[in-house]
């Protein structure tokens, strides 16, 4: 079966009499959250290492139950402001601040914040305000192509930059616009714990990015979803931290890789002049996000819950990151190349072995049950096929060590 095959709607021949629209063909959809729908098609125990979601036991279930009683009240299940309920947006920005995740340039002015409909609405946001048919977007390789899809969505040309232990080879992307003439006019990065290679981009490649932004007046749409979780190592401060107040830093979270993803709730940290049109443009999508899961959140970081979830959340993606990498050791030894990840979510796997095709591979361990993500779902361009993405945030070790065992099952039936 083939990965790919799970969304209908990339198949732009059905129906070719209807007047779509020129970006019709960049509606790529996304392999990852196919995923999803692909599992379905399984009533067999899986081990899940394909989507980039907490484990359930990693979910702070019992004190939303607690101060959901409170706040679903029916004066919260309304339509509320577009730039986000008041008193999350207080609440958020006192947490930021308190845990130094604000410039102190910054602290104070709200104005800044945009509560989104999850972090996908944030960058669907960027892109739609900066984004015009045929501009330049660069982007990681690999990268999450959710992302990049979405640039593709505004019928933007991407360019892919390589990445490696240090992230962005900004270098490359230099020697591009000198060769070319042509400089991005959006670049997009996860450059912390990056999705999918969990690779962290170095301080000296962070102030050459800005360099090359300002010199070119490139807007760099900087997507951090995992920034807070970083359980190993220094930390390097977010592109934001570098350049504070800065017009061409587009910054994007979500509480959903350290709250819970299905309250698809997130922000945007961007100049205030940006933040009144991406309010517009909001209106143009869904009013406000989910208004009773604003109050929940709202509460919860109002409580401190925040500070001793994302302590424990630490300790536990370290353990299960190094259950991961040794259990990749010990059952592929000598077959495949891993990052190694200071925080976050995920691994990005190599096999040595170039024939390998992880998207010819994975029906098979889908039989052998066990789910990842095929490298090529991270390329525009397809590249990576002898690499996989797995995610470590969403089982306990023992369940980790077990999918690894059928992954290796997998590989050996698909070898023949």
């Amino acid at each position: 079966m083939s990965t790919t095959s799970v969304n209908p709607a990339t198949n732009s021949s059905q129906h070719p009499d209807l007047p779509y629209a020129t970006r019709r063909d960049k509606l790529v959809g996304s392999v990852i959250d196919a995923s999803t729908t692909l599992l379905a098609a399984y009533d067999h125990d899986i081990v899940k290492f394909g989507m980039g979601a907490p484990a359930p036991d990693m979910l702070p279930a019992d004190d939303f139950a607690r101060i959901a009683a409170d706040v679903f009240s029916p004066a919260n299940f309304t339509y509320g402001e577009t730039k986000g309920e008041p008193v999350l947006i207080d609440a958020l920005h006192e947490y930021l601040a308190s845990t130094e995740q604000i410039p102190s340039e910054q602290q104070g002015d709200l104005d800044r914040l945009l509560i989104t409909s999850g972090g996908m609405q944030g960058l669907d946001l960027g892109f739609k305000l900066f984004v015009s048919p045929g501009d330049l977007v660069a982007c990681e390789s690999p990268t999450y192509t959710n992302g990049s899809a979405t640039a593709m969505s505004y019928e933007a040309e991407i360019l892919e930059i390589p990445v490696d232990e240090d992230g962005m080879q900004v270098e490359a992307l230099e020697e591009h616009t000198a060769r070319t003439g042509r400089a991005p006019k959006v670049i997009y990065t996860v450059p912390t714990f990056q999705n999918p290679a969990g690779v962290t981009m170095s301080l000296p490649r962070r102030e050459r990015l800005l360099a090359f932004a300002h010199r070119h007046g490139s807007v760099i749409i900087e997507d951090n979803p995992y920034g807070m979780l970083r359980f190993d190592g220094e930390s390097i401060p977010a592109l934001s931290d570098l350049s504070p107040n800065d017009p061409f830093i587009f910054g994007v979270h979500t509480f959903s890789k350290f709250v819970a993803p299905g309250l698809r709730v997130g922000w945007i940290d961007v100049a205030p002049s940006v933040r009144d049109l991406a309010v517009n443009a909001k209106q143009t999508m869904d009013t406000c996000a989910p208004v009773p899961n604003q109050h929940l959140i709202a509460r919860w970081l109002s409580e401190g819950g925040a500070d001793s979830h994302v302590a424990t959340l630490r300790e536990a993606y370290r353990e299960r990151k190094i259950t991961m990498a040794d259990g990749l050791t010990r059952h592929f030894p000598g077959e495949v190349r891993a990052t190694d990840p200071d925080g976050g979510f995920f691994l990005w796997v190599t096999f040595e072995d170039e024939s390998i095709n992880t998207e010819a591979l994975m029906p098979t361990a889908l039989e052998e049950g066990v789910a990842y993500i095929p490298g090529p779902a991270f390329s525009p361009a397809g590249h990576f096929s002898n690499a996989l993405r797995l995610c470590f945030a969403s089982n306990t070790p023992d369940r980790i060590d077990e999918g690894l065992q059928r992954l290796r099952r997998a590989l050996d039936r698909h070898r023949g």
